[in-house]
């Protein structure tokens, strides 16, 4: 075997210390002493039962939580004996012929601190850091507390930073390289879309299997503070509301609006967006299908002659997982489609992925993407990987 050839395996094993998506903490498996199995399949995909845990606080209802509190004799201090933290480390080995038309090693590509858990009861936190994302120090992306069962009935409160678009479908918890593209996109100078904002979330549960979601956010993504400092730097707030419902015994649907205004100087862009969803699944199949229609009537913030914008798009996930949760490994499949009349915003890509399990807590990685309509050229990559989390 070549040194090349030695030196790029060696170079794989070297990315071992990659980790989960948000939400996969291993803190939590330590906290319940749980497999990581119990919540995600494989990690950090989440389960339903997984996602009841972070529904409720982080805490699981039949399972008296260990005692992380220390006992200072002062009823109304709640102080955690330890802070649950979690480190992620992303590597990747890639080869993007849009690119440099040579291997990349990615690494690190993005170093995270991931904290989270009950603070007292129906009182929960999570947030993560970037220590570094490509290359530059990123700073928080999530973070938020959480107030569960408020006044004693089944709506939870979400206050802080969060991905507007958590309730569809969570981008931090796929598992393929390749995104999520029609959360990401911003018209134009518009700086509202589908991924991080500061707000508030509140959500709510029917026992007909309704779930119902209102959000109010600035519609500014994470832009920093102004000289004043303010996060928001018009009057305006952006709304959103989601409903799904369980269908069939496999099916889910949902739909979504979202509407809202921006000012830049002394121009008004307003926006809105109309979303349908549907998830099938089995114990070995799932499909995910997302599709979000979006209008703005002056996204480049004209003055004097305004310019309407249309954009429409989505995606389509297959994962295939052959022996439910015991299997080692699966296969993951996604398109991604973005139409718009603004050129440069135009997307269609087709990926395929596959992944094995080492261990509950690492998993070993390929995929391949073709992007046959971007604004680049057509090209195509591919990336090897591990991922763990600790």
């Amino acid at each position: 075997m070549g040194r090349k050839y030695q030196v790029i395996i060696l170079s794989l094993f070297l990315l071992a210390f990659l980790t989960s998506e948000a939400l996969a903490i291993p803190a939590f498996a330590r906290k319940y002493s749980l497999s990581c199995k119990v919540c995600h399949t494989p990690f950090p995909k989440l389960k339903a039962y997984g996602d009841e845990f972070a529904s409720n606080g982080f805490v699981i209802k039949d399972k008296e939580t260990p005692r992380y509190n220390i006992d200072t004799g002062d009823g109304l201090l709640s102080l955690l004996r330890e802070i649950p933290i979690a480190i992620r480390f992303d590597g990747f080995l890639n080869f993007n012929n849009a690119g440099s038309k040579g291997l990349d090693f990615s690494s690190p590509f993005v170093i995270k601190l991931l904290s989270g858990g009950e603070l007292t009861k129906n009182i929960a936190y999570y947030l993560y850091f970037f220590f570094s994302e490509r290359g530059e120090v990123a700073g928080l992306e999530d973070a938020f507390i959480m107030l569960n069962d408020l006044f004693k009935t089944d709506i939870d409160v979400y206050l802080g930073q969060f991905q507007v678009s958590d309730p569809l479908f969570k981008r931090e918890v796929r598992l393929t390289y390749e995104d999520y593209r029609i959360y990401k996109v911003r018209v134009g100078q518009a700086r509202a879309n589908l991924t991080y904002d500061r707000g508030i979330m509140l959500t709510y549960g029917l026992p007909t299997g309704t779930d119902l979601t209102f959000e109010v956010v600035n519609g500014l993504g994470l832009l920093p503070a102004d000289e004043v400092g303010s996060f928001d730097t018009d009057k305006y707030k952006n709304f959103m509301l989601r409903i799904s419902q369980d269908v069939l015994k496999n099916l889910r649907v949902g739909a979504f609006g979202y509407t809202g205004k921006e000012k830049q100087a002394e121009a008004i862009n307003t926006l809105w967006m109309l979303g349908a969803d549907f998830t099938w699944g089995s114990p070995k199949l799932e499909l995910n299908v997302q599709y979000v229609e979006r209008r703005d009537d002056n996204p480049f913030f004209w003055v004097l002659s305004p310019e309407k914008v249309q954009t429409r798009g989505g995606f389509a996930e297959l994962i295939y997982m052959p022996k439910a949760d015991d299997s080692r490994w699966y296969t993951a499949a996604i398109f991604n489609w973005v139409d718009s009349e603004q050129p440069d915003l135009k997307y269609a890509s087709a990926g395929l992925h596959y992944g094995y399990l080492l261990r509950r807590n690492m998993r070993v990685v390929a995929e391949g993407t073709y992007v046959f309509k971007s604004d680049l050229p057509k090209h195509f990559r591919l990336g090897l990987g591990l991922i763990t989390a600790y």
